[in-house]
């Protein structure tokens, strides 16, 4: 009897004993980064961040989120960089709470955000009104944690016209497209998308319609806010507090920010140059997307 429930007792340890042993010991197999970032009480916002590396931080256009650069973020990775996007409150997978959308918190966001993962000599992007928003973070805060400044279609210096500055949409334009935002969203973004390339068929459907679906997951309160706000923004005033070096990549057929905007900022940005993209509207990432990719490469390599 003593030698069967020996025997018994072997067995149940080998049976039993070795998996627990296993799994016990398990790696983990994330790298332990968080998806969310609180940037203040209650409200966190969405960042993709892969790879090591040298930091490419990237903001997103309005009403995009951080799903816009798809075919940016595995590109850089295999490239050695570390490259982050960030979600602007309201928009993407971001926490969308009742207060201001306006430049000032976005900024303060981004600050937030480079902070709490401990970035520094970062290569800082945005798109459209991402490019406006990462003009205003330099300013504001002096450059803190970017060590180089890229543009892509920037809607900026100024996306409304102005006294000086004669680009952009008129203030009847921007009045009826805030109209719009809170009375056919819908119908918004199918006219954003028609306007987005160079042509109307200068992206296939299948990027048509995926661009169309992050649009239309974008609080409609910080959609209509945060165009008040970059109708009201002017940021002449503030290139010249930006000292790192700067590219301005612009689509020569773009229809939503005219070309002429990329010629303002250079002429306003001591440390600039402008990458034409002749083939590309205001979807210059995707247009013209391997020229994109390896442009910001070797910005971010100089």
């Amino acid at each position: 009897m003593k030698t069967l429930i020996l025997t018994l007792s072997l067995l149940c340890t080998f049976a039993f004993g070795q998996p627990l042993s296993a799994q016990s010991i398990r790696t983990a197999a994330s790298a332990g980064r968080s998806e969310f970032i609180e940037v203040e009480p209650n409200v966190k916002l969405h960042v993709t961040d892969l790879g090591v590396g040298q930091p490419i931080v990237l903001i997103h256009g309005w009403p995009l989120n951080d799903a816009m650069y798809e075919y940016q973020y595995q590109y850089f990775v295999e490239k050695g960089f570390r490259v982050i996007g960030i979600s602007m409150r309201g928009f993407g997978k971001s926490d969308r709470p009742y207060g201001k959308y306006d430049f000032d918190v976005f900024s303060d966001d981004i600050k937030v955000v480079m902070e709490k993962l401990k970035i520094k000599n970062a290569v800082l992007g945005g798109f459209s009104m991402g490019g406006a928003v990462v003009l205003h973070y330099m300013a504001k805060y002096n450059g803190a944690h970017v060590s180089k400044l890229a543009l892509f279609a920037a809607a900026a210096p100024s996306w409304k016209q102005r006294e000086g500055f004669p680009y952009g949409a008129s203030d009847e334009a921007a009045a009826g497209l805030i109209n719009t935002t809170r009375t056919n969203r819908q119908q918004l973004i199918e006219d954003f998308g028609k306007a987005f390339a160079a042509t109307e068929d200068g992206i296939s459907k299948g990027m048509s319609q995926w661009l169309a679906d992050i649009n239309a997951d974008a609080s409609p309160y910080a959609t209509t806010q945060s165009i008040i706000a970059l109708r009201d923004l002017d940021l002449r005033p503030e290139l010249s507090k930006i000292n790192v070096p700067v590219a301005i990549f612009h689509g020569t057929k773009d229809k939503l920010c005219d070309f002429a905007f990329a010629e303002q900022l250079h002429k306003g940005l001591k440390n600039s140059y402008i990458v034409k993209f002749e083939k590309s509207g205001h979807a210059l990432f995707i247009e013209e997307m391997e020229k994109f990719n390896t442009e910001l490469e070797k910005f971010a390599k100089k």
